[in-house]
This record gives C-alpha cells, structure tokens and sequence, in this order.
C-alpha cells in the first residue's frame, strides 16, 4: 500500500492535484512547491507521460506521487489519473509553470463548498493575448470558445485550458475517449452536455519560461480538436445534426429543381430527367437525415436519464467512501 505523506492513498483524498508531465524537468519543481504552498493538505500527483528527462526524479523530491503512464498524449494521462485517484476535490495545472497558483484555493472551494462539477480556469479573459506569443493558439481557442458556445448554446469563457477544477461525480462519470490535447474539449462538452454545474474563474497566464517547449501541434492539433468538437455535436445534439444535413439538401434540392419546375409549367416539357432524378435522390437522403436524427435524438434522451441514475449511483459511492 502506498504511503503519502503519512497518508493512506487507499482512502479518499480531499483535494488531488493532478499534474499531466512530459520532458518538463525545467519547471515541474517549481509546480510541485508552489502547489504544495498554495494548498499543503493536497497530495500531488505527477503522472510521467514517458519523459525522456529528469521530470519525475525532481517532481519526486519535491514530494510528489510519481506514476507513469506509457501510453503517449494527454488524454491517455487524464484517463489513467481518473481512473487511479479518489478524491473530493481534483484540481488539475499543467507541468509547465505558466499559470500562478494563487487561484487554486478559490477552484477548490468552489467544488468543496459550492458544489460546482467543473471549474475553469479562464485565462482568455486576463493576460492569454498578450503572454501568449503563437498568434494561432490564440485564433485556435477564439474559434473553439465561439464554436463550442454557439453550438451547444453556453457560456465558457476558456475551453482549452489545463487549468480545472473537478468534483468526485464528474470524474467518476466521464468517459474519456480522446487520446491527445482534444481532451479538454471532451471534457467542456461533457459537463455542458450532462447539464452539469460549470464555473469560471479568471486566471493570470503567464507564457513558458524561455527554454521549455510546447508539445501542442498547432495545426494537426488544432485540426484534431475540431474535429472532436464536431464529433461531440454529432453524438450529443444529433436532430440538430441531421436536421441541418436535412435542410441543406432539401434546400439545394429546391434550388436546381425549380428552373426545371418552371420550365415545366411554361411548356410542359421537363428537358433535363437526370437533373430532375438527382432532385428526388436528395430530397430522400434529406428524410433519411431527417428520421436518423429524429431516432438519435430519443436515444440521446434515454442516456441522459440513464446518466442521472448514474450520478445518483456515484453521489452514493462517495458518501460511503468518506464515511
């Protein structure tokens, strides 16, 4: 059995700090400690993503849990940290020391007192623009809060951000499935989708110190997020989904058959048969989109009261852990 700090790691810990590491030997000292000062009744959990430096020797004597996890990315961490810790509390920050910790007992609380599910750490409404110099990143996480917003109808302030805080019933009820930095947007669209309670909380940013790198791909990263997100909208609003197919190929349906219609109705012949056939081709294929959504839609509905009875479930689980 694992000892921490004195501490049994079998039972449920009140607050977890979860700190997803790969080659970040130049500031996961200072992460350690500042966590520690900013929280000391937290145990801290570095999880080694297969680093090929001295990240968990230094995150070690700093007095950090040291695990590893082999499989490479982001998500494939955060599924294995989910899966190993109990908590009360979980906040998760990066390894890289760009954002202060003076916001971390206000996360905490939120959860603890508050009762909120997720706390984001918003860094688009401080100091993101201008710390940060890769003018892409910034586009990037403009697009997706905009996206995510207008699609699922919500009001996050940073979607892409390392920087949350997580109740028991939101960790022990997310399925991760992405495998890279997409997991940050699962993670929004999760809480936005199951009606959980989201907080925001403006954080300071500050960019990496010069020396540590970013392991974010700009563009096959960016690229893979979008399509997370769309894949999310697919799985989780699947009339609106297909009914936007629906309406798409009704309405150029109606756009290249109405010259024929026309035609038709001035000399009652119709000269172009294969335009008229591809017309009726999709129209069927809009009523086909149309009915998948509608059938998706009721089976959405099931899962999320199949999801309530499983919150019920989980709610109860922690009780008697902390019992």
């Amino acid at each position: 059995m694992e000892k921490v700090f004195g501490k049994d790691t079998e039972r449920m810990d009140r607050i977890a700090v979860l700190i997803p590491c790969y080659n970040e030997e130049q500031t996961i000292s200072k992460v350690v400690k500042d966590v520690r000062e900013a929280l000391p009744e937290a145990v801290v959990y570095v999880y080694d993503n297969n680093s090929t430096d001295r990240t968990g020797e230094l995150a070690q004597a700093q007095g950090a849990v040291v695990r590893r996890e082999r499989r490479q990315g982001k998500g494939n961490v955060i599924r294995r940290m989910f899966r190993e810790i109990d908590a009360e509390c979980y906040l998760m920050i990066d390894g890289d020391d760009t954002y202060p910790l003076d916001c971390a007992r206000e996360m905490a609380d939120k959860v603890l007192l508050n009762n909120a599910d997720m706390v984001v750490g918003d860094r688009l409404s401080s100091t993101y623009f201008t710390e940060n110099k890769r003018p892409f990143h910034n586009f990037g996480n403009s697009l997706m809060r905009a996206g995510i917003n207008g699609l699922f109808h919500t009001d996050i302030k940073d979607i892409m951000t390392g920087y949350r805080a997580f109740s028991y019933e939101f960790v022990k009820t997310f399925p991760v499935f992405s495998k890279g930095f997409e997991i940050e947007t699962e993670m929004t669209i999760h809480a936005v989708n199951y009606n959980m309670q989201v907080e925001n909380v403006v954080v300071e940013y500050r960019d990496r110190p010069e020396g540590s790198v970013s392991k974010l791909n700009t563009y096959a990263d960016g690229m893979r997020v979008i399509r997370k997100m769309l894949q999310l909208y697919r799985n989780y609003r699947p009339f609106r989904f297909f009914g936007a197919f629906c309406l798409l190929l009704t309405a150029a349906a109606l756009l290249l058959m109405l010259p024929i219609l026309g035609e038709y109705l001035s000399t009652g012949l119709v000269p172009r048969f294969p335009t008229l056939i591809v017309c009726g081709f999709m129209v069927l294929a809009g009523i086909q989109s149309f009915f998948a959504g509608l059938i998706l839609e009721v089976l959405t509905a099931k899962d999320r009261r199949d999801f309530e009875y499983r919150l019920v479930k989980i709610s109860a689980e922690k009780r008697g852990k902390k019992s």
